[in-house]
């Protein structure tokens, strides 16, 4: 017998309820809160699952510098013709973009950005995703 499973992706970070603020807005999703309050969900009817973590010593990510490799990061899919309109709205909750170097558009549009904590995060293209 196979025991049920799913995952969730945890992000370290000072503020947790600040990022899960982030994200949730980001995503169209709600955060949830249970008995820890250093650790909270973020969940939405799309599959999103995702939970900040409070780090008390936390530093935040320094690629792209040269030095460091890319861990981790989130990839949001986001339907082609809607990638401008999803990068004004992760820029106004506080998003910040990370010049990779590549040019934005075409059929492969990735942009890469950091969430208010400094983890790495990008909006790609996924024709044929719809809009919502």
């Amino acid at each position: 017998m196979t025991v049920g499973k799913t995952s969730v992706l945890v992000l370290d970070c000072a503020e947790p309820l600040e990022l899960a603020d982030f994200y949730a807005n980001l995503l169209d999703a709600e955060t949830r809160i249970g008995s820890d309050p250093d650790f909270v969900e973020i969940v939405g009817n799309a599959g999103v699952h995702l939970a900040v973590r409070r780090d008390h010593g936390y530093a935040p990510p320094s690629w792209p510098r040269p030095e460091d490799s890319l861990q981790a990061h989130l990839r949001v899919l986001v339907d082609a013709g809607d990638m401008d309109e999803a990068e004004r709205e992760a820029i106004s909750l506080g998003a910040r973009p990370v010049d990779t170097g590549n040019v934005n558009g075409g059929p492969r549009d990735v942009r890469v950005y950091n969430d208010p904590a400094g983890h790495s995060f990008s909006l790609a293209a996924a024709p044929g995703l719809g809009s919502s």
